[in-house]
Parts: structure tokens; C-alpha cells; sequence
């Protein structure tokens, strides 16, 4: 796979996160009530959805970055194995982030988004002809 399928792959998972924490809203408020407008006086989702709803903010925000890096690559003809090599270490650091986080793991949570910066710190040096 090229970097420009492990962006898509990391676009698609990211764009499914959102089930996790509705599926606790459904629990939360019921089917009827998730459907329609948010209420300002629901009930609160649960921590292991609270943490979920971070993790996916966390991987929209850090997306962004990625898909410019991974485009940049492709954009200047920079692919190489090691290149190839991080967006794939991104995409499953990204899993991996949003698995422990949602269980509450901390510091598994905070290797998982290291691995994801490593990557993205690769991709940018490689754009930036250091690597």
C-alpha cells in the first residue's frame, strides 16, 4: 500500500469513530433522543464515551497534519519504503491511541500518540530533505 492508501485507511477509521460513543448514547438517552437535537439537560455519557469523543477529537486534530505530510510525499515524489513505512506505523499508532484511550489507559495512550508524532516528524523531515 502507498501512503496515499494508509491516509484513506486513516480517514475511514477516523470517520468511524463516532460509533463507539453514540452506540453509549443510545444507552444514555435512547434511539429517539440521539436522532434528534441535542438537549442541553441530557445526561452526561459515560466516562469510557467521554473518552472516546477526546480520542476522536484528538484524531480528527492530528489527521490534518497527517494527510498534509502524506500528500506532501506524494506530491514531491519522496515515496520511499520508510515513508511508506510511517503512514503505516500512523495508522496503527492512530488505532492503537483510540483503543487505549477509550479503556483509560494512560500511558499506553501517550506511546500510542508518540508513535503517531514519530511518524509524522519522518514524513515532515523527509519533505524537508533532511532524511
Amino acid at each position: 500500500m502507498s501512503e496515499i492508501h494508509w491516509m484513506a485507511a486513516t480517514g475511514l477509521m477516523t470517520a468511524l469513530f463516532w460509533l463507539v460513543y453514540v452506540l453509549n448514547r443510545f444507552a444514555v438517552v435512547g434511539i429517539p433522543a440521539t436522532l434528534g437535537n441535542p438537549s442541553a439537560d441530557a445526561p452526561p455519557l459515560s466516562s469510557w464515551a467521554q473518552r472516546a469523543v477526546a480520542a476522536h477529537n484528538n484524531a480528527i486534530e492530528n489527521f490534518v497534519i497527517f494527510a498534509a505530510l502524506a500528500l506532501g510525499v506524494v506530491a514531491l515524489e519522496l515515496s520511499s519504503a520508510l515513508t511508506v513505512s510511517m503512514a503505516m506505523l500512523y495508522f496503527f499508532a492512530r488505532l492503537a491511541h483510540f483503543v487505549v484511550y477509550v479503556m483509560g489507559i494512560p500511558v499506553a495512550r501517550t506511546l500510542a500518540f508518540a508513535a503517531g508524532w514519530v511518524a509524522q516528524v519522518v514524513l515532515a523531515l523527509v519533505i524537508l530533505g533532511v532524511l
